[in-house]
C-alpha cells in the first residue's frame, strides 16, 4: 500500500511538473523566435542602410569577373596564338643548337628574347624563359641562365626537374657547390621518377665529393643503389660508392 502511495505521489509530482516544463519550453521557443526576428530585423536594417555600398561591391565583383574573362579570351587568347607562331623558328634553331639565332632571331624570325619582351603573361613567354635559360647555360652565361630559369614555372614530370637541375648546373659552374647541391636535391625530389631523379641524385653525389663531403656522397650513392638499381645511374653507382666509402674512411 505504501509503495502504491509513494508511486502515486511521484506520478502526481510528474503530472504537476509537466505543465511547468511545457510552459518553460514555450517561453524558450518564444525567446528563440524573438532572437531570430531581432537578427533578421538587424540584417534588414543593415542592408537598407548600406544598400548603395553593397550594390557597388556586387557590381565591382561582376566587373572583375567579366574583366578577367575578357582579358583571357579577347587579349591573352589571340596573343598566345601569335606568340606560338613567332616562337616556332626559335625552337627549331634551339633543336639544331643554333643558340645565337634561337636567342636573338635571324632577321626574319624572332628569338626567345623577343617572345619574352613582347608576349608577357602567355604560356609561350613562360616557356621562352626555359629555352633562353638553357641557351645561356650552353653559352657559359651562367648567371643569365639562373635568372631566366628562375622565371620559368612548370609542373611537368620531366621538364620541371630539368629546369631546377639546370640551375644547379649553372651554380656548379660558378663554383657555388652548396647551392648546386640544394638544387640537385630539389630537382631529384620535385617529381620523383626513374628518369630525372637518379640523374640529379648522381649529380648531388658528385658535388658532395667535390666538396670532400664523402659521408653525404655515400648516403646519396646508397640511395641510388637501393631505389634506382635498374636505371643507368643505379647500374654504375657501385664504383662511385666504393670510392666515396674509401675516401670517407681515409
Amino acid at each position: 500500500m505504501q509503495k502504491y502511495i509513494l508511486y502515486s505521489a511521484n506520478f502526481i509530482k510528474k503530472i504537476n511538473f509537466a505543465p511547468q516544463f511545457l510552459k518553460t519550453m514555450a517561453q524558450e521557443k518564444d525567446e528563440v523566435l524573438v532572437d531570430v526576428q531581432e537578427v533578421y530585423s538587424k540584417t534588414e536594417r543593415y542592408i537598407e542602410e548600406n544598400k548603395r555600398s553593397l550594390a557597388v561591391i556586387v557590381i565591382g565583383i561582376v566587373v572583375i569577373i567579366a574583366g578577367y574573362f575578357a582579358w583571357d579570351k579577347l587579349y591573352i587568347g589571340p596573343k598566345e596564338l601569335d606568340a606560338q607562331k613567332e616562337m616556332f623558328m626559335a625552337e627549331k634553331y634551339f633543336e639544331k643548337d643554333s643558340i645565337d639565332k634561337a636567342i636573338n632571331g635571324d632577321g626574319n624570325f624572332k628569338g626567345f628574347k623577343y617572345i619574352i619582351d613582347e608576349y608577357g603573361f602567355t604560356k609561350a613567354e613562360n616557356l621562352a624563359h626555359y629555352y633562353l635559360g638553357i641557351c645561356y647555360l650552353k653559352k657559359g652565361e651562367y648567371q643569365n641562365a639562373i635568372d631566366q630559369l628562375n622565371e620559368f614555372e612548370c609542373d611537368d614530370q620531366v621538364v620541371g626537374p630539368i629546369a631546377v637541375g639546370a640551375i644547379g648546373d649553372a651554380n656548379m659552374e660558378l663554383g657555388k657547390a652548396e647551392e648546386a647541391i640544394s638544387y640537385y636535391l630539389k630537382a631529384a625530389k620535385l617529381r620523383e621518377n626513374k628518369f630525372t631523379t637518379p640523374i640529379y641524385l648522381m649529380k648531388a653525389g658528385l658535388a658532395y665529393e667535390d666538396q670532400k663531403n664523402y659521408t653525404n656522397a655515400v648516403k646519396i650513392y646508397e640511395q641510388l643503389k637501393s631505389d634506382y638499381a635498374e636505371t643507368a645511374e643505379g647500374r654504375e653507382v657501385d664504383k662511385y660508392l666504393a670510392r666515396a666509402k674509401a675516401l670517407a674512411g681515409a
